[in-house]
């Protein structure tokens, strides 16, 4: 069975940064064809363990190796995406991703960020070895207020 996985560099746990990851997911699924299936990592779960449980990272790492596509979603901080996201990242073995199509979807406050996703998400997965067809920028004013009522109709730009 093909899956998707989803990795979220939001240090919010169950932000609408993981939402709009998910309903990406769902649209790539359709997409694709296959059913919405694949490992799903919030890294704001994972924070505590980040710097002090290295087998805790790599094993939520080694989950979203098994995917055969993946959705990297984060907000922006600071013009470039989150350090929780490069700190999880950074512990990704050489080539984790050699050869899986990964998407990259980076969310702001402001148009102005909408080159980070290119500049500063793209280099960091094709330095894993992830072939990065598309990096996807969001709006954030797209997103709905709040993330338990989120629709995949507030990805429409998406697709």
């Amino acid at each position: 069975m093909t899956q998707i996985g989803v990795l979220v560099g939001n240090p919010r746990p169950a932000s609408r940064t993981l939402q709009a990851a998910l309903a990406l997911r769902e649209a790539l699924a359709a997409t694709l064809g296959v059913p919405v299936a694949g490992p799903v990592v919030d890294a704001a779960e994972l924070a505590p363990a980040v710097f002090t449980e290295p087998d805790t990272i790599k094993a939520a790492l080694q989950s979203l190796g098994q995917a055969d596509f993946l959705v990297v979603a984060t907000p922006t901080y600071k013009a470039a995406y989150t350090g929780l996201l490069k700190a999880v990242l950074d512990q990704a073995p050489p080539g984790w991703l050699k050869g899986k199509v990964v998407v990259p979807l980076q969310i702001a406050a402001a148009d102005k960020h909408a080159l980070a996703v290119e500049v500063h998400l793209r280099p960091v997965l094709a330095e894993l070895g992830a072939v990065v067809p598309q990096a996807l920028f969001l709006n954030e004013s797209a997103l709905p207020a709040d993330a338990t009522t989120f629709d995949l109709e507030a990805l429409k730009v998406l697709r």
